[in-house]
């Protein structure tokens, strides 16, 4: 039973890879394999982001997704997710990426944190977090889906590093000067029209709240968030389709603003 486990959790990996590098997505894992869990779905990320690191990637951190409550509860699951950021994700704050490098771009504005010390769960809080952070900077993370968009399960978006595709940061602000998080209310416009507006609250209540959350979620994979990496807790928007042609930028008041164009 464990040899068939650890094929089926190897196909699902590799079928993710070669959408990825097709740029065309593959059906929901789910479906082929209707038993699939969060343990497999979590052990293909890793497997991915492990062939990664052996061919020369870094961790650089985290993204937790799904932590507005009504989408909790359209998939049925009680608590976000979480998945790899990595140094090959990162692009220029009013820079260019090619579309054509995802298979449905979306952008999501988030305050992204960098941790000046680490964090190990379990019983990280809210204030922990704070403590911990270095500074915090207006962020769009581009999100992809490798796996075709309907009957997706909570399964197939972890086996999917949570559909992180890449970062976007702007300046960063140390703690010491930043405003409070939960208040910060964002613009994001498309083209510079807004399609949507967000605060700091949409996110698990305080976006301090969604890292303390990953910090504990970690600890049951024998995980933490080490120094230097950074987080992304969560959008506080919506997070529309974009495409060549256009640009994304979010306004985040006195937190700043930061963008990005497809070409």
């Amino acid at each position: 039973m464990r040899a068939a486990a650890a094929r089926r959790r190897g196909e699902a990996a590799r079928l993710l890879r070669e959408a990825e590098r097709r740029t065309v997505p593959v059906e929901p894992l789910s479906t082929t394999w209707p038993d699939l869990d969060l343990a497999d779905a979590y052990a293909v990320q890793r497997d991915n982001v492990a062939r990664r690191l052996a061919a020369g990637s870094t961790v650089i951190g985290h993204k937790v997704g799904l932590p507005p409550a009504p989408t909790r509860e359209r998939l049925g699951v009680h608590e976000p997710d979480f998945g790899h950021l990595l140094d090959e994700m990162v692009h220029r704050d009013g820079g260019t990426v090619r579309a054509a490098r995802y298979c449905a771009p979306r952008v999501e504005p988030e305050i992204c944190f960098r941790l000046a010390r680490p964090l190990r769960g379990p019983g990280v809080t809210v204030g922990d977090v704070l403590a911990a952070t270095d500074s915090v900077a207006p962020a769009l993370e581009i999100v992809d889906s490798r796996i075709r968009a309907r009957r997706i399960t909570p399964a197939d978006a972890v086996a999917d590093n949570a559909g992180s595709a890449g970062l976007v940061c702007g300046s960063w602000t140390p703690m010491a000067h930043a405003p409070d998080l939960a208040a910060v209310n964002v613009d994001l416009l498309v083209d510079g029209s807004r399609v949507a507006t967000g605060s700091g609250r949409k996110v698990l209540g305080h976006p301090a709240a969604a890292v303390a959350w990953l910090a504990n979620a970690l600890a049951a994979h024998g995980r933490g968030l080490d120094a230097g990496h950074v987080i992304l807790p969560g959008a506080m928007t919506t997070a529309p389709l974009i495409g060549a042609g256009q640009k994304a930028e979010a306004r985040f008041g006195a937190l700043g603003s930061v963008s990005v164009s497809f070409v």
